[in-house]
């Protein structure tokens, strides 16, 4: 899976890497320069300090392979895993000052991932006994948005579009300004039908009106269910009747997600997997 993830979206993670690289190191580390040699090598260790799951493996070894294709990195615990405070990830050895230029980037990125990781899998674990997958949504990052959506993949929850680029979403505004959904939809069955590969088509309902429009389309993919409440959330899915997969979105967190979940809807999004998560501590450390 995290191969997987990577070799999908290889060209805007390794453009990630440089960025932040560049953010990070600008003109250069003074700081190590001033007191390593240039021909010192050392190596390090990855150690938790706070009980969780570890995401971002695979991005580190990448991060530190595109900076210094010389350091060697040995992994002890795999992506996902249940980790403790105590416990050794992996650990790089090579150039010293390599090392030490990468360890800000690497750590950032490994808390991060690891805290939506964590949370993630907890979350999916509280609605096990039902349908309900959870999904990710947009409200990431700016910039960190691919290693993010990597992140509650590996927690075991589904990446929703990754962009505006790879799914069709109509939501509230877009009917608006359209003048109604029946309006909507038919110029968005014009435009579907020009592209070149097929793409699904989520469409936001407000109400019982909206939905039946909607699922007279075929080639609709989705109802959106947008800040229902859950006794209405189970009445617009009785009005679906299965006839397309339901998501419900919105005002949706930890306290209410079974009971939303117990409502049978398909998939549940949730901005918080990303911008709600905390991060697990860890630290980089000289052997």
């Amino acid at each position: 899976m995290p191969d997987n993830f990577f070799n999908q979206y290889k060209k805007p993670i390794e453009t990630f890497i440089d960025q932040a690289l560049i953010e990070d190191l600008g003109l250069g580390d003074h700081s190590s320069l001033s007191c390593i040699d240039a021909t010192d090598h050392s190596q390090a260790q990855l150690l938790v300090k706070q009980a969780g799951r570890i995401a971002g493996v695979t991005l580190a070894k990448h991060i530190f392979k595109r900076y210094n294709s010389k350091l060697k990195i040995t992994s002890y615990i795999e992506e996902g895993s249940v980790i403790k405070k105590g416990d050794i990830v992996f650990t790089v050895q090579g150039p010293t000052l390599a090392i030490l230029a990468t360890e800000r980037l690497v750590l950032n990125t490994l808390q991060r991932m690891s805290g939506i990781a964590s949370l993630t899998y907890e979350l999916s674990q509280m609605i096990k006994h039902t349908s309900s997958k959870l999904l990710d949504t947009r409200k990431t990052t700016p910039n960190f948005r691919y290693a993010e959506k990597w992140a509650v993949l590996i927690g075991g929850g589904i990446n929703h579009r990754m962009g505006l680029f790879d799914a069709i979403m109509i939501k509230d505004n877009h009917v608006d300004f359209c003048g109604g959904m029946s309006k909507a939809l038919e110029k968005t069955m014009s435009y579907a039908n020009r592209l070149e590969k097929p793409t699904q088509i989520i469409v936001e309902c407000r109400n019982k009106k909206e939905i039946e429009i909607a699922l007279s389309f075929s080639k609709v993919s989705r109802i959106l269910l947008d800040n229902y409440q859950p006794q209405e959330l189970a009445e617009a899915i009785a009005i679906i009747d299965q006839r397309k997969p339901a998501e419900a979105s919105g005002s949706i967190s930890k306290k209410n997600l079974v009971e939303y979940a117990e409502t049978g809807v398909d998939f549940i999004s949730m901005g918080a997997l990303t911008y709600g998560a905390k991060i697990i501590d860890l630290s980089l450390k000289a052997l």
